[in-house]
């Protein structure tokens, strides 16, 4: 069974905005999975559907196995939510914000044991959510999606307001969820984030689901550059790694050879062919990252992509 499934899902917004265009989508059960995109690619639509705060216009989509709109209590018993921009109640402490969910959802919960977990100190959880920083609220706001050991995590930006020690420690409890079996779905603008955490990813373009696969996988069907670099004793006069398959380009400058290949696999094929003429002292590679993916998959400058969808959607901001 699939954490999430739908089969195409479609959702439009009055007579001109398709927003969700026969999404078909596969999430399987307790990977981490980047769901990627510039704003108003219908990323925050589609977990407004999975979250059955708004209907889909056709189409169907099952979370852990449950009908999206007909199953809704038996779904939200079973996923944490982290919306971004998650709205926190001035008058409570941190303390009772998990206390206060682990009631609504009839969970068995400590909530001084969850807030260790997302890194919240003592005292900053006795204190009201009035007083806290942006980063403090982030990670109560995880803390609350936690509550009930849920079997799926939806996560919006979790990252938003962390300063790096708390980026990393979220990375750390992500895997930490993923490797006892919780699903994890993920959206996020910040793409190192997503590939130093994510099993898979989807890309989402206009509406439409434009990629999904590895990293690697994507690197390869984009057809993607990757560059690999060589220190030697020399610089052989007749070297010519031009006439490799899947070499591009290639220069020298100093003791430094540097091959810039159409496919990853045809780096060894570099390294061996200098390893042939020289002796190599250093190597290093060089794969297209997630951000120059997205780039080609998108036409878009994440850099850009810094706000969300979900400010104009019911149900993920509150």
């Amino acid at each position: 069974m699939s954490a999430i499934e739908t089969r195409g899902l479609t959702r439009r917004f009055g007579d001109d905005v398709l927003a969700v265009d026969s999404l078909d989508l596969t999430v399987e059960t307790g990977e981490i999975f980047g769901f990627l995109g510039p704003n108003g690619a219908g990323k925050s639509t589609t977990i407004n559907v999975l979250l059955d705060f708004i209907r889909p216009t056709d189409g169907a989509a099952e979370v852990l196995g449950y009908d999206a709109q007909r199953e809704t209590q038996a779904i939200r018993e079973r996923v944490g939510v982290l919306p971004e921009g998650a709205t926190l109640y001035d008058r409570l402490t941190g303390r009772e914000h998990v206390a206060w969910v682990a009631e609504t959802k009839g969970a068995d919960a400590d909530p001084d044991a969850i807030l260790d977990r997302v890194g919240l100190d003592p005292a900053a959880r006795e204190r009201r959510a009035s007083g806290y920083s942006k980063g403090m609220g982030q990670r109560l706001a995880l803390g609350m999606a936690l509550v009930g050991d849920p079997d799926l995590l939806i996560l919006d930006e979790p990252s938003s307001g962390l300063d790096p020690t708390g980026i990393q420690e979220m990375r750390d409890l992500l895997r930490d969820e993923a490797d006892r079996g919780t699903t994890v779905f993920f959206s996020s603008h910040i793409l190192p984030q997503v590939e130093a955490v994510c099993d898979r990813v989807g890309i989402m373009n206009d509406g439409r689901l434009v990629a999904e696969d590895t990293i690697e996988g994507l690197r390869e069907a984009s057809g993607g550059s990757s560059q690999i670099s060589a220190t030697v004793d020399r610089v052989p006069a007749d070297l010519d790694l031009a006439a490799l398959a899947g070499v591009e380009r290639w220069s020298a400058d100093g003791n430094a050879i540097t091959a810039v290949c159409s496919n990853p696999g045809a780096k060894m094929d570099v390294l061996e062919r200098i390893d042939e003429v020289a002796t190599v002292r250093d190597i290093h590679s060089e794969d297209a990252s997630l951000e120059e993916l997205f780039n080609r998959y998108t036409d878009e400058n994440p850099g850009d992509s810094t706000g969300s969808e979900t400010g104009d959607l019911p149900g993920v901001t509150a």
